[in-house]
């Protein structure tokens, strides 16, 4: 298990609000837990969680939409961009979460906890990128894998191309 997010921060999150998600989620068949704070999803065999920060969370949100693999991506408030997508399939790909790693990803999973909106959380509530109800499925980790990929080599790409631009 990785790191699990924090939330155990100050809450404003009302008790209908809370039961309204667990029931959604529950209705998903995901294992969610209630906090003082909110919702946590409890990743396992059929839901876990990428976690992508910074400027390749964007461009694996593009390749993502781009390509119709979007799935569900819930957005953590801070100073950095900070998404996690949920992911199924894990069982089956280890060499996938060996890469996604390697990239320096987070790879959420064997019942780590993630906040579900409408968390609460030190810089704000967690919210959906991609709502489930907007997403037509949770894809497959290989896919955020072919995500992370695309993203990291066309920023070395375009590194190159600009290191030839300036040698010019």
């Amino acid at each position: 298990m990785e790191n699990t997010v924090r939330t155990t921060f100050p809450t404003t999150t009302t008790a209908t609000d809370k039961g309204a998600a667990a029931q959604e989620y529950a209705a998903r068949g995901w294992t969610v837990a209630e906090t003082a704070n909110g919702l946590c999803l409890i990743t396992d065999e059929e839901v876990s969680a990428i976690e992508i920060t910074g400027e390749i969370a964007g461009d694996v949100r593009r390749f993502l939409r781009a390509n119709n693999l979007s799935g569900p991506v819930i957005e953590i408030p801070g100073h950095e961009r900070r998404e996690i997508h949920l992911v199924t399939g894990v069982r089956k790909a280890a060499m996938a979460i060996e890469a996604l790693r390697e990239a320096g990803v987070i790879v959420h999973t064997d019942g780590a906890s993630i906040p579900l909106p409408p968390t609460q959380l030190a810089a704000g509530s967690a919210s959906w990128g991609v709502a489930p109800t907007e997403a037509r499925w949770i894809p497959p980790v290989v896919a955020l894998g072919a995500a992370v990929r695309s993203a990291i080599a066309r920023r070395q790409s375009a590194g190159k191309r600009s290191k030839l631009t300036l040698a010019s």
